[in-house]
């Protein structure tokens, strides 16, 4: 990452370097930043800048989604189905109550109240998707080769 930054910032430098000197006889002075040269370094101080700010605002955002209590939530969801490419039945627990929602793309419909909350068995170990453990195995094994 340091050497591609290192090589970009060189570019310009490489450029200005390459220009040919102006001929002995005096002309107007030339506007600094002038030529392809300046174009080139404006053009990489931009990209610098905007890439910056993009992962200033990507870090400000995690930090201000971390910092909202998820401890005073009332809403929680248990447990998601898919039924087809856009339809999904979703257990809500609100409260002590739960409530089986049927969710399609323009119309949230409230199927059922339990009279009983459900118990979800399982609730200790981490909700990890199998290609997400098979893949914390691949690299962790990567990890331990030299």
């Amino acid at each position: 990452m340091k050497r591609l930054l290192g090589g970009l910032l060189a570019l310009p430098l490489s450029v200005l370097a390459a220009e040919p000197l102006a001929s002995a006889t005096p002309v107007a002075a030339p506007v600094i930043g002038s030529g392809i040269g300046g174009q080139l370094t404006q053009l990489v101080m931009g990209l610098l800048l905007v890439l910056g700010l993009i992962f200033a605002l990507a870090w400000l955002l995690r930090r201000v989604q971390q910092t909202g209590s998820r401890q005073g939530q009332v809403i929680e969801l248990i447990s998601s189905r898919a039924l087809g490419a856009r339809d999904r039945l979703v257990l809500v627990q609100v409260g002590e109550e739960q409530i089986l929602l049927g969710l399609t793309p323009g119309r949230i419909t409230p199927l059922h109240v339990l009279k009983e909350p459900v118990q979800v068995p399982g609730t200790t170990q981490s909700a990890t998707p199998e290609f997400a453990k098979r893949l914390m195995e691949v690299l962790g094994q990567q990890k331990d080769k030299p």
